[in-house]
């Protein structure tokens, strides 16, 4: 069994992924900024959650450390994230930097206040966006999340150089697609796919391939 945190759980795929572990039998952290209906009737045991987790926040940090306190953690997976779509000629400025709060240092945060709970085994999952893959920018716009993703896949190779003498390894995954609310459930996934998908990239992970940026169907994605 081993103890996996998820921010970002009060719906979609982070909300997945604490069901998919738990149903597994693993001891699943739900963290999240306000508990969301499903989430509190989830019905699999051995999910705790912990709300008032704002990652962008220094209180939202505290909070997580604080429950956590020194418990040793097998698998922490950024997953908290927004987006707000933006066109050139009517960038609002406000929701880029809320982007990159959330998206990009919010999970630099969440890892660095974590550090302690990591050992030589563990594994950390950003879960990032191939909009944040600059050769595969061929359409434009989404500035504000493009950037915010961009910067959270360089803070995540830089931790996994970082990680990796201490024995923790590091992926950046792009989960898909995904039937959420962030994109009016126009995906063309469900959630529950995604966190199966996801599930077995990090299963896989290595330090060997520590630093890597996957689709979560396993295609390799340019950066």
């Amino acid at each position: 069994m081993s103890r996996i945190v998820v921010t970002g759980a009060s719906r979609g795929i982070g909300l997945e992924l604490c069901q998919y572990f738990a149903r597994q039998g693993h001891e699943v952290y739900a963290a999240c900024r306000v508990v969301s209906t499903a989430l509190s009737q989830l019905p699999q045991p051995g999910i705790t959650v912990i709300d008032g987790v704002d990652v962008s926040s220094s209180e939202g940090i505290v909070t997580l450390r604080n429950a956590l306190a020194d418990k040793p953690i097998d698998i922490l997976i950024n997953n908290a994230g927004v987006l707000a779509a933006d066109s050139l000629g009517e960038l609002a400025y406000d929701d880029i930097q809320h982007q990159l709060q959330v998206n990009a240092l919010g999970p630099l945060r969440v890892t660095e206040a974590l550090l302690d709970n990591l050992k030589a085994g563990s594994k950390v999952a950003m879960i990032t966006s191939r909009m944040g893959s600059i050769a595969d920018n061929s359409s434009g716009g989404y500035y504000g999340y493009r950037m915010s993703k961009a910067a959270l896949n360089a803070a995540g190779v830089s931790l996994a150089r970082d990680l990796k003498p201490r024995g923790i390894a590091v992926v950046l995954l792009h989960p898909g697609f995904v039937q959420t609310d962030m994109v009016g459930f126009a995906g063309d996934i469900s959630p529950a796919v995604a966190a199966e998908r996801l599930a077995g990239r990090i299963n896989e992970l290595t330090l060997e391939s520590s630093g890597s940026f996957w689709h979560a169907n396993g295609e390799g994605l340019p950066w």
